[in-house]
């Protein structure tokens, strides 16, 4: 049974114009956060401005050249999210990005609205942090590639996630729905999945308040699952399927922070989290 109070997008029901998926502010119940998937076929191009948000353009598959207004940047990408980390490159608001490849492929734009016009920036494959987390069938890999304290943005934080079949992760349950300084930061969240050799996983997302978000889900690649509030996790792993998915987070405080509070029932000593 799946309940997902339409917090699940499946693959292809969020498509809209050139995108594959499209989730932004003004979608009902959203303010912050947005990302977006474009399919580009061999030689083509895509253009977007990127208006009051900043971006980062991140290869799932294929190599690229961005333009942001007038500087390029060559991406080298890869052959899958399974495969490697990526380059990116950052786009700030109030710019014109180019993306085109040569060889086709797939890109996500995961985006934020933001307030300050930061430069337009490469993110080299070998800078971004690459995070063991978790041990047992708990141990995943977490690859911090716009986590708060690795690359400078106004709002955006996003990071990869890597769940070896039969795992958990996103575990123990936690959340960040509220402002409580020092304790937890008030983040929208958008989960992106894609799963390996075409296997399945599963998403929970369940109440930290009455009337809240509340989510049973089996993902599939190019599926979706957003997170307004709410306690979230685990996320579970088909065996023999690793699970890939993609956070883009933002929120309303003054500060970019990830800082989160783990469910009462739930402790750290069953695996980690995230």
């Amino acid at each position: 049974m799946t309940t997902s109070n339409g917090l699940h997008l499946s693959a292809g029901s969020a498509a809209h114009g050139p995108y594959a998926l499209d989730i932004g502010p003004g979608r009902p119940g959203w303010a912050h956060t947005a990302l977006r998937v474009v399919h580009l076929d061999p030689g083509a191009a895509h253009v977007f401005d990127t208006g009051d948000a900043e971006w980062i353009v991140l290869p799932l598959q294929g190599a690229c050249t961005v333009q942001i207004d007038e500087t390029t940047y060559q991406i080298q990408g890869r052959e899958s999210v399974f495969a490697q980390v990526s380059d990116f490159a950052y786009a700030p608001r109030d710019a014109r990005v180019q993306i085109a490849s040569g060889a086709g492929g797939r890109f996500a734009l995961a985006g934020a609205k933001c307030e300050r016009q930061l430069p337009a920036r490469y993110g080299p494959a070998p800078e971004v942090p690459v995070e063991e987390r978790g041990s047992g069938t708990c141990a995943r890999r977490v690859r911090n590639f716009a986590a708060a304290g690795a690359f400078d943005c106004d709002k955006l934080i996003a990071v990869e996630v890597i769940t070896p079949g039969g795992n958990w992760s996103s575990y123990p349950p936690h959340k960040h729905d509220e402002h409580l300084p020092g304790e937890e930061s008030e983040l929208e969240e958008i989960y992106y999945f894609e799963i390996e050799d075409g296997g399945l996983g599963y998403q929970r997302v369940f109440p930290s308040r009455a009337g809240g978000a509340d989510v049973l889900a089996e993902v599939r690649t190019g599926d979706a699952v957003l997170v307004p509030d709410g306690w979230h996790g685990p996320s579970i792993a088909q065996p023999g399927h690793a699970m890939y998915y993609l956070n883009v987070m933002a929120g309303p405080g003054a500060t970019r922070e990830w800082r989160i509070r783990f469910h009462p029932d739930h402790t750290e000593t069953a695996g980690g989290y995230r």
